[in-house]
């Protein structure tokens, strides 16, 4: 049972094909799912509305900020549900030419898009003793600023998947406030495999804080395999809600002062020296 203080959080979990109407179908579902377990703040995951047959394919249905079905459905969702949601990534109109932005936004309870984050480091890599390639700057343009939006569960730090290996970045989520972070992700299996949970938690422990990790899992159109294993981590390091593979949710209750407890009582972050 959840105590005075607590907020029922979820990470959803799916395995987003070519086909934007039926990834939208699915998210509402689960988000249906998520209302039913009286959860008050839902997490999706990196391309939870589309991954293609071609990384091109996102491009073509890029938004504006403030308008176009994917939004929509996500605002609408949050007003029927009552429920914030924080959209993991889905594909922006950028500046550049046949590029488009991966941005994370936040809906409130009343279904308005309160904040944007735009991914700031693309994936660009060649995958050690494999054949895997992948140039995310290709077809997708970079944003610059990071964003940190009070949320029912603390001050959220919003990050996108590749986001996770850059450790300054959650420092400087953490100098504006930061007490949670979100980090959407559609990581490989190989990767996943290799570093997903060591890094999860190595974000909340050297932070203090919770993570809250919605992910892809299975394979996809454009022959991708992502590695599931949605999870929500807290503050001290624990794991305390996982979810291997499969569509579905992840549920915890979330105490937002306990950051502030811990951050008190074991003052790593005040002992900084730069």
């Amino acid at each position: 049972m959840q105590s005075p203080q607590q907020v029922r959080a979820a990470a959803l979990q799916l395995s987003s094909g070519a086909e934007v109407g039926r990834n939208l179908e699915i998210v509402d579902g689960l988000l249906a799912e998520a209302a039913s377990q009286d959860v008050m703040i839902s997490f999706l995951p990196e391309n939870f509305a589309i991954m293609g047959a071609a990384d091109e394919d996102k491009v073509g249905h890029a938004e504006d900020p403030g308008q176009g079905p994917i939004q929509d459905t996500l605002a609408d969702a949050a007003r029927r549900h009552g429920m914030w949601i924080v959209a993991g990534s889905l594909p922006l109109k950028s500046p550049a030419a046949g590029k488009c932005f991966g941005a994370s936004m936040v809906f409130d309870a009343d279904g308005n898009a309160s904040s944007v984050y735009r991914k700031i480091h693309l994936f660009d890599v060649d995958l050690p003793d494999s054949d895997e390639q992948y140039r995310e700057s290709a077809t997708m343009h970079p944003g610059d600023e990071i964003v940190v939006v009070d949320s029912p569960i603390g001050r959220l730090g919003l990050t996108i998947c590749y986001d996770l290996r850059f450790p300054e970045l959650f420092r400087r989520l953490v100098d504006e406030g930061a007490t949670a972070f979100s980090v959407p992700a559609a990581f490989t299996l190989a990767t996943g495999k290799a570093h997903w949970h060591t890094l999860l938690r190595a974000r909340a422990v050297e932070n203090l804080a919770y993570v809250i990790a919605a992910a892809q899992h299975g394979s996809h159109p454009n022959g991708r395999i992502t590695y599931g294993h949605s999870a929500i981590v807290a503050p001290w390091g624990q794991i305390i809600a996982e979810k291997a593979a499969g569509d579905g949710i992840v549920v915890a209750d979330i105490d937002p002062d306990k950051p502030r407890q811990l951050r008190r009582d074991f003052p790593v972050l005040k002992h900084r020296k730069m």
